[in-house]
């Protein structure tokens, strides 16, 4: 019965670390799509020189692969909470 209450803390809280982790992966996405906008902004407002819009668009382009990398561990870990299958993420 013992192995069955651990196993039943250890899932929920993993649960609560992964939900936890979907909403600051969420936040973290949002800042950096509010970012893309700046720069897509300030690329169109503004009269820039080549090597201006050159680091801009690098930039942009930084932000997207990013924003695209977040967004898949967003999924894999949302994911893995509707599946009924949280576990707690060791980093080493």
């Amino acid at each position: 019965m013992r192995q069955n209450q651990a196993e039943t803390r250890r899932q929920n809280v993993a649960k609560r670390s992964m939900t936890k982790e979907a909403k600051q992966l969420s936040g973290l996405i949002a800042g950096l799509r509010k970012s893309l906008d700046g720069i897509h902004k300030e690329r169109i407002g503004t009269k820039l020189t080549g090597a201006e819009m050159g680091l801009l668009d690098e930039r942009r382009n930084n932000l997207l692969l990013t924003i695209a990398a977040l967004d898949d561990r967003l999924s894999a870990v949302q994911g893995l909470i509707d599946l009924g299958r949280p576990h707690v993420i060791r980093v080493h």
